[in-house]
This record gives structure tokens, sequence and C-alpha cells, in this order.
């Protein structure tokens, strides 16, 4: 599966409600996530956690890049993810812990996130499908960007996981 993605500072979470509210996003769940990274040879897997859902494992590619960006993804369950990368242990890399705070507009996931250690953020997720093809997603997204831009601060081109295990090393150098 595919959607492009973008991620930015969320300076003011009041602000972006009031833009969800005012597009008509509807408001899905929010939701305390723990995503767990594993390193693996190329592109991104974590085992994602969330009380009352069902455990998912992300495997997912994509540039680092702080603009709209297309992503490559595929979701397993738990049998799926052992078929697929075995019984053993895989090494971790770094966990995420955010509480999530979902919306959907039309085929875009809106996500406001807190996430532990690093502050706030808002992550737009635009599903592409037949009826919604790349180049709409991308426009559907600059149009969210539009919307939401007083309430955003820097774009960001990396992932929360990227941000934490960047900070722990800052910190372990003192």
């Amino acid at each position: 599966m595919h959607n492009v993605e973008y991620k930015a500072e969320l300076r003011d979470p009041a602000m972006a409600r009031a833009a969800c509210r005012a597009l008509g996003a509807a408001h899905i769940i929010t939701l305390e996530q723990v995503d767990t990274y594993f390193r693996v040879p190329s592109g991104r897997l974590k085992r994602r956690e969330c009380v009352g859902e069902p455990t998912e494992w992300i495997f997912y590619d994509r540039k680092d890049q702080a603009r709209p960006r297309l992503s490559c993804f595929t979701i397993y369950s738990e049998s799926q993810a052992r078929e697929r990368f075995g019984v053993a242990p895989l090494p971790e890399s770094v966990v995420v812990r955010k509480t999530r705070d979902l919306y959907l507009y039309e085929n875009v996931r809106i996500h406001l996130d807190e996430v532990e250690g690093l502050g706030r953020f808002l992550e737009f997720e635009a599903l592409v499908s037949p009826g919604f093809p790349v180049a709409k997603c991308h426009t559907m997204v600059e149009h969210l960007r539009a919307t939401f831009g007083p309430a955003l601060g820097e774009a960001l081109s990396c992932s929360y996981a990227d941000m934490i295990l960047a900070a722990q090393e800052f910190a372990a150098r003192g």
C-alpha cells in the first residue's frame, strides 16, 4: 500500500483541532501507542501496541525529506509478522511512546501527536487508491498544509524514532 505523508511540529494543538472541526474531519479515536522499532537492512520496521487494539507490525520505506513524500507500507498481524520475519527476537533500535488523536478527512488520516520526550506534532497520511491517485493525494496534503499552516512549525524530514535516537546520541556525548 502507499500513502503520501507529511509531518511537522505542532505549535498550536487547539488551532489544529479547530481546523479539523472547520473541515468537517471526524475525530475517530484517541490512542496511547507504543512503537518498538527494529533494526532491519532497509526501510523501517515497527511493532505498534495500543491498549484495546490488536498489535500490528508495520514495515515502511520512504525518503527522508521535509515535504510531502510517498511512502510504501505493509501492515502485518502478529502471526503474519512471525511468518514474514521469523520467531527469533529481532534487534531493537528504539521505543516511541505517543498519544495520538486520530481524525479522518476524506482519504487523509490526520494525526495530532504528543510524543514522549519530543513534543507535539501533526501528521497527514493520504491513502493512495484508485479514487485517490498519488497526484490527488499530494493535492489533498497541500490543501491541508495551507489550512493548518498557522498551527504548524517546522516540517520534519525524519521519523520520531530517528529524532529520539539523535537525542539519545546527543545526550550520550554529554
